[in-house]
C-alpha cells in the first residue's frame, strides 16, 4: 500500500548520506526521526525541497524529517533502503559534537516516541469510558467498568515493559534482555516482599522496597547500565559461550543492580519529581499552560515538543492528572487548525484554498505539522494569530487550573480526557477551546484583510474583449504556453508520479516526446537548470513560472543523455533550443520518459486549462492556457 512512497523514500536516504549514514531510525506521529553518525553528510537543504517533506530540522541529536500523517507508509519505504542499521556505539565525531544534554534529549526522544501511540489509544478508551460515565451508560461498578479499565491502564501499570524494549532499541542492547530486566522489577514475588514489610536482602545487600508499576525513571536508568554491562560481558565471554552466559551474566548483575540501586535510586528521584509537579500545580500551574498554549508551535518547529512527553508521563502516572502539556497543546493544536480555516475561506488561491482547509480540519483533530509548515508559517500572519488566540485560551485555562486525566491526542476527540470527578474541569477547557478559537478566527481574519489579496471580482469585460478556445471564454490577458517538445499530450493525473500526478507541484499538461527536443515556449529567461540537466525552469516576459521535467526519476541518470544548450539566467527567445536528450538510450534503460510541463506559479492565475482538442502536439502548439 505504501510503494507509491518508494521514490521520496530513495530521495530521503540519498541525500540524508545514504544507508551507512544512519545509526537509527524511529519515527512518531507526523516525522522520521534519524541518528546519523555524521550529521554534516546531510543535505538539510535539497531534503526540504523534496515533495512530500513539509520540513527538515536537526534538533536535540536528531535528524528530523516532517512528513505528515501518513509518515507511517513513508517509514516503511526507508527502512526497505537502509542496509542493517549500523550496530556500533555511535562513537562518531559528530555524536561527540553533540553533548552530553543532546544525547539525553535524543535518548529521552528515541525512547518515547515509538510507544506514544499505544498511550494515546490507552488514553483514548479512558476517554470512551469518561463519555460512557456522563451519560450513564455504564457505572463504576459495572463489570464492563471494570475490564474496561484495566485494559486502558495495563500500557501504564507496565509501562516499564514498554520503555524498556524501545530504550533497548535505542542504545542498541538486547530488547528480550531489557524485558526481562523490567519483569524482575515489576515481579508479583517482589510485590509480596514489599506487603510483608520485612527487611529484605541479596547476597548481603539490602534492598529498598519499592513500587516499579507505572514508573518511568528506574527501568531508564537500569537499561542505560544494560547497555555497558551486556556489552561488557560480549567482550570478555568467548564466542562458543557467548549465547548462554552474556544472558545469564546480565540478567543477574541487571537484576542486583537494579533492586538495590537504580530502581530505588529512579524511585527517590521520581518521589521528589511528583513533589515538584505538586508545587508547580499549587504555585504557578496557570504559568505553565499558558506558556505551552502561546509558544507549542514554536516547540513543534524544533522538533521539542515530544521531549515534554516523559514530563507529561511521569505527572500522570504520579498524581493521576497533568497539566504540563495536555491542555496547553489542545489549545494551541484547535487555535492552528482555526487559523488556516479562515485563510482557506479567505485566500483566493484555489489550490491554497484546497491546502488550508484540509489542513485545518487535521489540525482540529490534533495533527498540525501539515497547517503549521503549509498555511500558518509561510504566512506568517495566521501563525502570529494563532499563538495570540492561544495565549488568551492558555491564561484563562491556567487560571482555572484545567487538567486532564489520561494521556491521548492534542484535539477534538480528546476533550473527554477532561472529564473528572469536577465536572467545571470540562467545561473550563471548553470554554478555553471557544476563546483561542473565537479570538484566532477574528485576527486571521482581520490581518487577512491587509495580507491577504481581495477576493476575485465577476469579469464585466465586454464580449468583444474575449476570445473563445475549446469552448471557453478567454480574457485577451489570459496567458497561452505553447508546446516545448513534440508528442503525445497525456493528462497530468496519468503520470506515473505521484508528485505530478497530485498536482502538488502546479498544474500543467504531460507530453509523451516524439523526439528528443525541447525548445523556449515563449521569450522569457531560464531561471533554473538542473545540474543533471533533466529539467530546467523558465520565466516568462509575461510572468508564467514554467518547470518542464524530461521523464520520471531521470535525476538518476546523473546527466547521461541529456546536453543543455543553454545556462541559467540566460535570456531565450521562443523556438530556441534548451535542451536535447538521446530518447531512446532513455527508454533502453528503463526510464519512463512521460515530461511533466508544469505551471510553478499557478496559484496566480484563477485556472490553467490543457488544450484538449489535439493529442499529438508539435512544436509552438498551443498547450495551456494560463487564466487571469
Amino acid at each position: 500500500m505504501s510503494r507509491k512512497y518508494d521514490k521520496l523514500a530513495q530521495e530521503i536516504v540519498d541525500k540524508i548520506g545514504g544507508s551507512e549514514n544512519v545509526s537509527t531510525l524511529t519515527h512518531c506521529m507526523t516525522r522520521l526521526r534519524f541518528a546519523l553518525n555524521d550529521n554534516k553528510k546531510a543535505d538539510q537543504q535539497a531534503i526540504k525541497a523534496l515533495d512530500g517533506v513539509i520540513d527538515a530540522i536537526q534538533s536535540g541529536g536528531q535528524f528530523q524529517v516532517v512528513i505528515g500523517t501518513h509518515v507511517e507508509e513513508v517509514y516503511t519505504e526507508v527502512i526497505k533502503h537502509l542496509n542493517p542499521i549500523n550496530h556500533s556505539n555511535g562513537s562518531s565525531s559528530d555524536d561527540r559534537k553533540v553533548g552530553v544534554f543532546g544525547k539525553l534529549i535524543d535518548f529521552i526522544s528515541g525512547t518515547f516516541s515509538p510507544i506514544v501511540p499505544a498511550i494515546a489509544g490507552a488514553g483514548m478508551i479512558k476517554a470512551l469510558l469518561a463519555i460512557l460515565l456522563l451519560f450513564n451508560l455504564v457505572s463504576r461498578e459495572s463489570q464492563t467498568y471494570y475490564v474496561v479499565n484495566f485494559m486502558s491502564d495495563a500500557i501504564f501499570y507496565f509501562l516499564p515493559f514498554l520503555l524498556a524494549f524501545s530504550a533497548a532499541n535505542k542504545l542498541k542492547c538486547s530488547p528480550v534482555l531489557a524485558l526481562v530486566t523490567a519483569g524482575i522489577l515489576l515481579h508479583p514475588n517482589l510485590i509480596a516482599l514489599r506487603s510483608a514489610g520485612e527487611d529484605v536482602s541479596v547476597f548481603g545487600i539490602p534492598l529498598t522496597l519499592v513500587s516499579y508499576s507505572s514508573s518511568v525513571v528506574p527501568i531508564l536508568l537500569s537499561i542505560w547500565a544494560q547497555s555497558y554491562i551486556e556489552s561488557f560481558f560480549k567482550k570478555i565471554i568467548p564466542n562458543a559461550v557467548k549465547i548462554i552466559f552474556v544472558p545469564m551474566f546480565t540478567i543477574l548483575v541487571m537484576g542486583i543492580i537494579s533492586l538495590t540501586a537504580l530502581g530505588p535510586l529512579g524511585s527517590f528521584f521520581g518521589t521528589y519529581l511528583a513533589m515538584g509537579f505538586d508545587f508547580l500545580g499549587s504555585q504557578g500551574a496557570w504559568l505553565i499552560i499558558f506558556i505551552i498554549a502561546t509558544f507549542w508551535p514554536l516547540l513543534v518547529m524544533f522538533g521539542l515538543h515530544h521531549n515534554i512527553v516523559p514530563l507529561s508521563l511521569a505527572q500522570i502516572t504520579t498524581l493521576g492528572y497533568e497539566n504540563i502539556l495536555g491542555p496547553g497543546a489542545i489549545i494551541s493544536n484547535i487555535s492552528q487548525g482555526a487559523a488556516a480555516l479562515v485563510v482557506g475561506w479567505r485566500t483566493k488561491d484555489s489550490s491554497f484554498k484546497q491546502i488550508s482547509t484540509s489542513s485545518g480540519i487535521t489540525g482540529l483533530m490534533g495533527i498540525t505539522e501539515a497547517a503549521l509548515y503549509g498555511v500558518n508559517l509561510p504566512k506568517k500572519y495566521p501563525l502570529i494569530a494563532a499563538m495570540i488566540g492561544s495565549a488568551f485560551g492558555g491564561l484563562y485555562a491556567g487560571l482555572m487550573g484545567v487538567s486532564r486525566y489520561a494521556t491521548g491526542a492534542s484535539g477534538i476527540p480528546a476533550i473527554p480526557l477532561y472529564i473528572g470527578e469536577n465536572i467545571w474541569n470540562l467545561y473550563n477547557i471548553l470554554i478555553a477551546l471557544g476563546i483561542s478559537a473565537i479570538v484566532t478566527a477574528v485576527l486571521t481574519y482581520l490581518l487577512s484583510l491587509k495580507f491577504e489579496k481581495e477576493l476575485p471580482q465577476q469579469n464585466h469585460s465586454s464580449d468583444a474583449d474575449k476570445i473563445t478556445t475549446n469552448n471557453e471564454e478567454i480574457a485577451i490577458e489570459d496567458i497561452v504556453i505553447t508546446s516545448p517538445i513534440q508528442g503525445k499530450m497525456i493528462p497530468l493525473k496519468d503520470v506515473e508520479d505521484t508528485a505530478f500526478a497530485s498536482e502538488a507541484m502546479g498544474k500543467g499538461i504531460a507530453i509523451e516526446p516524439s523526439e528528443g527536443k525541447v525548445i523556449a515556449p515563449f521569450d522569457g529567461k531560464v531561471v533554473s537548470l538542473f545540474p543533471k540537466k533533466h529539467a530546467l525552469g523558465l520565466l516568462s516576459d509575461d510572468g508564467a513560472e514554467i518547470l518542464i521535467h524530461v521523464g520520471l526519476n531521470t535525476v538518476k541518470l546523473n546527466g547521461k543523455y541529456f546536453e543543455a544548450h543553454v545556462e541559467e539566467g540566460q535570456r531565450v527567445a521562443k523556438g530556441q533550443t534548451l535542451l536535447v536528450f538521446d530518447l531512446e538510450n532513455i527508454k533502453q534503460e528503463g526510464y519512463v520518459t512521460q515530461t511533466p510541463v508544469i505551471v510553478a506559479n499557478t496559484h496566480k492565475y484563477s485556472d490553467i486549462i490543457p488544450n484538449h482538442n489535439i493529442q499529438q502536439v508539435d512544436f509552438n502548439n498551443e498547450l495551456l492556457v494560463l487564466k487571469a
